[in-house]
């Protein structure tokens, strides 16, 4: 079951499930069932039998989450916590994603599991919270935190940059932020690998392409494996304003990840590339 199928990593497991024939999958956004309702959640898993639970549904819009607060928190945290208590009472695996912005971005060195929390945002704070509904109540699951996500669905910063491109565009673009772009369609490899190995090696982990860059970098990045260069007028930005403090370094180390599942992780300037080669849909 995948829940949030609509949104751009539920899309990136629908784009594998065309070919992965052999798992039954089941994919729902929330116009067919709403997971911040405990008797929708106790009335679809009486009908079905769930062995894995993939939840893409988030509320992710950062800006907005400082002025709805409590949209945010249902999302992000009431709904998952809603989910974990189902699928404990119905053996499920529960596989889900949370974000770098759980951290202040006070480091100097990518963030590992063990590193303190301290989300300084609503969005940050609220993801926090579903992790830890999720490690009271389970303890069959995968969190995944991952940071800067793209894909060729729906809107992100990919795609924008190359939307700007195509209007030849001045773009100021921030350099006061450091983290990992990472590919949304790797995410969405590692998870099936998991399910198709029946890996057990449950618990928190980091996950994002390798290496490390700002906005500015991966506008950049961007523009040059698209040939856009030239049509943009790229600048760097330091006093980027946002409504949502931002963690101004939050890359995160994978090093438990490679251990236990022993995978590689794409350079993130080659998974730019792959992407953009790969053809761009909507």
């Amino acid at each position: 079951m995948v829940t949030g199928a609509s949104g751009q990593l539920g899309k990136c497991f629908q784009k594998l499930a065309a070919r992965e024939v052999e798992i039954d999958w089941l994919f729902m956004d929330s116009s067919e069932i709403d997971i911040t309702s405990t008797k929708d959640l106790r009335d679809f898993f009486k009908s079905k039998r769930i062995d894995y639970c993939i939840n893409c549904a988030a509320y992710t819009n950062v800006e907005k989450a400082e002025s709805e607060q409590e949209k945010a928190f249902d999302i992000n945290a009431e709904a998952v916590k809603n989910l974990a208590v189902i699928c404990k009472k119905n053996h499920s695996v529960l596989i889900h994603f949370s974000t770098d912005y759980v951290f202040d971005g006070t480091s100097k060195i990518p963030y590992s599991e063990k590193d303190l929390t301290n989300p300084i945002n609503v969005y940050g704070a609220s993801k926090l919270q579903g992790e830890n509904y999720i490690r009271d109540i389970l303890t069959d699951y995968f969190i995944f935190r991952t940071s800067w996500l793209y894909s060729e669905f729906g809107h992100n910063f990919f795609k924008t940059i190359l939307i700007k491109a195509e209007e030849k565009a001045t773009l100021n673009i921030t350099i006061a932020q450091t983290g990992t772009p990472t590919n949304a369609n790797h995410l969405a490899q590692l998870v099936l690998m998991l399910i198709k190995e029946k890996n057990t090696n449950f618990g928190l982990y980091h996950f994002s392409n390798s290496g490390e860059t700002t906005w500015y970098g991966f506008a950049n990045e961007i523009l040059k494996v698209s040939g856009n260069l030239k049509n943009v007028q790229l600048n760097k930005d330091n006093s980027y304003k946002t409504i949502a403090a931002r963690p101004a370094y939050s890359v995160l180390d994978k090093t438990k990840l490679l251990e236990a599942f022993k995978t590689r992780l794409e350079p993130w300037e080659d998974a730019v590339r792959e992407l953009y080669k790969s053809g761009i849909q909507n």
